[in-house]
């Protein structure tokens, strides 16, 4: 049995945060809603409970039973969390005089206490909070302070109760994950042991019980999560498992080629499914980016039904859910015990009467590729940018056609290769910030080439020309959940400028999107 701590969530932005803190220290967790606790048993070495953006004096504030946890179990709440404590046993909270959000200097006041220690006795941290605690509990004690927050972390004597009013788990508190390793090493005893090798011989022996003899299918994007949901599977089930990689005709210049071509030699049953000309036919005319979506996504369950009916006995539908998207769906007003559909095989389960099996459902972005990495697949395919689901298909606004595939194809081609191609000085990769990246593709989250409905006017050979826009999209991100856009190099800007009008017949201007997600989004349909 993993041993693991359990984040309760209030419903913090940065909730998650804490998590891929914890699994930096190789520590297995869990988030759940503070409404849905599971049952807690010898696994669960410890608690944490998260920030909110409520206050703990609303009247509608959350409330939480820690009956069976505080004095039983190690315990640490985080700003919200720590309020709550506070007020719940015997503390006072009042709205702050001066409310503190950004940086501050904590004061280390206790050395000795096992959450600070081997803290820097002065360090800066981030404060996020309308509210603050102005009498603790009776049997509290200060372990540390900022210059205008006297109880900015404090301890339950006689108990592995502990809270903090800053962040821990956010990058600006500059100790922050030495207090999270204190609480999870230390004050829980957790070995750190969960690691990408450990991972796969228990997911591999979990498959195998759960799935004994059964058949599963699986539909491959040559994304990151699919690959690596299908190589892991493979070391499970072996021949049991049948991929089915759908070509839509609006897959990248090559793509489907390409793709197939790459899982030729890592031992996948993989079936390529090729039904592009069906739908570019049923996009024609469709100029609303919901309705494409949805027509891409009935198209792609049909097309992969019709595939899978031919797979006798199959039982299990397998899918590249990954721990985000099992969170996303779990909101702390309402959770949800469905995983949302943006797979594209939303609808397949009850179509074809499949079991779902989803073999990295616990497991974040960066966590999948090291697995991948683990596993041996290669750096090509588990370093590829996330790309969305409809494909080229949102990334034509309006009309889909196969004149502007052809040119949004060609453009694509040039900026990605001109990214792999373009070498940097080695930065921490945007995929893994473990590795190194040694381009520009590598340093970057997700790009790619987006045709807009918009002409102009240009000369090109002395004459007139009325021709297309390529905007260029290049973001930093950790999840996807926010993002920033890339400063690119000019002289690379440029070229691939330069490349794209002279190499693309039918384009004659190249701009670049310098919007951040939020307000925008990465995708612009």
């Amino acid at each position: 049995m993993t041993e693991k701590i359990l984040i309760l969530d209030f419903g913090s932005q940065v909730t998650q945060l804490i998590g891929r803190r914890l699994r930096e220290l190789n520590v297995y967790c869990e988030i759940w809603p503070y409404n849905k606790i599971p049952a807690l048993d010898n696994s669960v070495k410890g608690i944490i409970l998260s920030g909110s953006p409520f206050s703990v004096r609303d009247a509608n504030a959350p409330q939480i039973d820690l009956t069976g946890i505080k004095g039983k179990l190690p315990l640490l709440g985080i700003c919200y969390g720590a309020q709550y404590l506070a007020q719940k046993f015997g503390g006072e909270v009042n709205a702050s005089v001066a409310r503190e959000y950004g940086r501050a200097m904590l004061d280390v006041t206790a050395s000795d206490s096992p959450l600070m220690k081997g803290v820097a006795a002065h360090s800066q941290v981030w404060m996020s909070h309308g509210d603050t605690i102005a009498r603790l509990p009776q049997n509290a004690e200060v372990i540390a302070s900022t210059a205008d927050v006297t109880n900015a972390a404090y301890h339950i004597t006689g108990e592995d109760t502990y809270a903090v009013q800053f962040h821990p788990e956010v990058y600006h508190t500059v100790e922050g994950s030495k207090i999270l390793a204190n609480f999870a090493l230390g004050i829980c005893g957790c070995k750190g042991d969960w690691t990408p090798a450990s991972f796969i011989d228990t997911a591999i022996a979990e498959l195998k019980d759960k799935l004994g003899n059964d058949k599963v299918i699986l539909g491959l994007s040559g994304g990151v999560d699919s690959t690596v949901a299908a190589v892991l599977l493979n070391r499970a089930i072996g021949h049991n498992l049948t991929c089915i990689f759908v070509n839509n005709g609006l897959l990248r210049k090559n793509e489907f080629e390409d793709v197939l071509a790459s899982y030729q030699d890592m031992g996948l049953n993989v079936i390529g499914a090729d039904a592009s000309g069906e739908f570019i036919a049923q996009l024609k005319g469709v100029t609303d980016p919901e309705k494409k979506r949805k027509i891409i996504g009935r198209l792609f369950i049909e097309t992969f039904d019709s595939y899978a009916k031919k797979i006798e006995n199959a039982r299990w539908l397998a899918q590249g859910t990954i721990y985000p998207d099992v969170i996303e769906s779990a909101s702390v007003n309402g959770p949800s015990s469905t995983i949302k559909s943006h797979h594209n095989v939303g609808g397949l389960p009850e179509k074809m009467n499949l079991k779902i099996v989803e073999p990295l459902r616990s497991l974040f972005k960066d966590e999948v590729r090291r697995v991948g990495r683990a596993l041996g697949i290669k750096d090509e395919l588990i370093g590829r940018h996330p790309f969305p689901g409809p494909s080229l298909g949102i990334r034509i606004i309006g009309e889909v056609t196969p004149e502007k595939l052809e040119i949004l194809r060609e453009a694509d081609d040039i900026f990605i290769r001109g990214l792999k191609e373009y070498k940097i000085d080695g930065v921490p990769s945007a995929s893994d910030p473990t590795m190194t990246a040694n381009n520009l593709y590598d340093s970057i989250w997700q790009a790619g080439a987006i045709l807009l409905p918009v002409q102009s006017v240009g000369v090109m050979g002395d004459e007139r020309t009325y021709e297309n826009t390529i905007a260029l999209r290049a973001v930093i991100s950790t999840d996807g959940m926010t993002a920033d856009w890339v400063h690119l190099p000019y002289d690379f800007m440029a070229k691939v400028s330069n490349d794209i009008i002279n190499k693309v017949r039918g384009v004659n201007r190249v701009v670049y999107d310098i919007s951040s997600k939020p307000p925008a989004t990465i995708e612009w349909e």
